[in-house]
């Protein structure tokens, strides 16, 4: 297999021992991926057999991502201290412990503690994943890996709600959880084997800097859930202000700290600041969708939630069939084009479910669900390549940091706008509408970045000899 052979002159891990190092990263983030989609579908369950109210076991799946989003930056500079494997290692163990202990707990206060365990796991783990990949692959390969990671994520949403409602017809919720622990301790196993070793960063951390960073994301993540839940202007306004003064506070403090948390400079590449604006708009634009036709197709078009998570299959399934082959392809063409001709495909598709209505049939949602995913898989694979190659190797854990938090920011403001538009009564097709507008931004972002990554390109080309 391509992804496999080694040739001379390669850098990262040999062929051979890519293959469980890649195992590694593949069982790990299938771990947080399904967890996350699979403990959304079981609220409901949850909160009838813990007899607590649907806003309280909201809190379930809430705190996991507060806590996730608030330590990705915090942990990405981490690693540069402890080293990416040690803290991989790390996160791991305290995701699958946590795992354990949420499937032992019977009421919902032990059982959120879990959750907010389990979500500092994860973050150390999506913090740095990545960063690993480029670690373990030679740059030759970068896309083609990225596109397997982003198959890798795809498979797990689309499994996510299929294997928690199978789980749940002859098992009770606690093994939903309990299922991360074989798996965990399989993926432990690997990591330990397989991930590459390196040597720390020397030099101090910006513990400030740590801090402000955790207080803007977490704020910026309860703004957001308040705005989605129609809350109290002054509780979402609250939290919105409280990220925007963490915010000012943290640059500041990245402009004047010794060892930056995160290095402004690195937005001095404009291949780096473009491609995650970008990203960015995009996951505005697909948090949106996911989220608006929830409720499409369950109150106007009178599906049941399984039905619904069925009728969102296409997207991650094309996702999976897509991403792998541009990734391969932006290791060899410009990745702005492939992105770029990615967003318009899914500019027409969010254009095209905007128009859906009650008389559309499951046939016609289903292949403009297919139509997103396949402009989404274009997408993602080549537009994260430009982020990771257009900074030098030692930026990489940076750079995987701000992809992550990229994409947590967007998908959470992509469901408050639902959320917002909901609460203002107007149509859920509006807000696909402005999904595609977010989109059509990406896209101009993508599209303003294409002669400079075709020049990155060719100055590739002419040192590796043109391979």
């Amino acid at each position: 297999m391509r992804l496999f052979e080694t040739r001379p002159g390669d850098d990262g891990l040999p062929g051979p021992e890519r293959v469980l190092a890649v195992l590694a990263l593949v069982t790990g983030t299938l771990m947080a991926v399904v967890d996350t989609t699979m403990i959304n579908l079981a609220l409901p369950t949850i909160a009838a057999d813990l007899d607590v109210s649907a806003s309280r076991a909201v809190w379930i799946t809430n705190v996991f991502q507060v806590v996730c989003a608030a330590f990705l930056l915090v942990f990405a500079g981490i690693s540069e201290l402890v080293t990416r494997r040690r803290l991989y290692l790390v996160g791991l163990a305290t995701f699958v412990m946590a795992a354990l202990g949420a499937a032992l707990s019977r009421n919902l206060e032990t059982l959120l503690v879990f959750r907010a365990l389990q979500g500092l796991g994860a973050a150390a783990t999506l913090s740095i994943g990545p960063s690993l990949y480029r670690a373990i692959f030679p740059s030759r390969l970068l896309g083609s890996a990225l596109g397997l990671s982003a198959l890798v994520v795809a498979g797990g949403y689309a499994a996510g709600p299929t294997l928690s409602g199978v789980i749940l017809s002859f098992a009770d919720w606690p093994w939903l959880f309990a299922l991360n622990v074989p798996l965990g301790v399989c993926s432990l196993w690997l990591a330990r084997r397989a991930l590459p070793r390196e040597a720390p960063r020397q030099g101090g951390f910006d513990v400030l800097g740590a801090l402000l960073s955790m207080m803007m994301l977490a704020s910026f993540f309860l703004a957001m859930d308040a705005v989605g839940h129609a809350a109290p202007l002054w509780q979402s306004g609250g939290w919105g202000v409280l990220a925007v003064l963490a915010c000012t506070l943290f640059i500041k403090r990245q402009r004047r700290a010794p060892y930056p948390l995160l290095p402004l400079s690195v937005f001095n590449e404009k291949r780096f600041t473009l491609a995650v604006s970008a990203s960015g708009l995009a996951f505005i634009g697909q948090g949106l969708t996911f989220v608006a036709l929830s409720f499409f197709y369950q109150e106007q078009m009178g599906f049941s939630p399984l039905e619904t998570a069925w009728l969102f299959t296409p997207w991650p399934l094309a996702i999976m069939l897509v991403g792998p082959l541009a990734g391969r392809l932006a290791d060899r063409i410009n990745p702005s084009v492939l992105s770029s001709t990615g967003l318009v495909l899914l500019i027409i598709g969010l254009i095209a479910l905007a128009l859906v209505d009650s008389s559309t049939g499951v046939a016609g949602s289903l292949w403009r669900t297919a139509l997103c995913g396949i402009g989404f898989g274009l997408f993602q694979p080549p537009n994260n390549r430009e982020m990771m190659s257009s900074l030098p190797p030692e930026r990489s854990a940076n750079v995987s940091g701000v992809m992550s938090t990229t994409r947590t920011v967007g998908q959470s403001v992509g469901v408050a706008l639902v959320g917002a538009a909901l609460a203002l009564g107007l149509p859920v097709q509006v807000t696909l509408w402005l999904g595609a507008a977010t989109t059509l931004l990406a896209l101009l972002a993508s599209l303003s970045r294409v002669s400079l990554a075709q020049r990155a390109l060719v100055a590739r080309r002419a040192s590796s000899g043109g391979q």
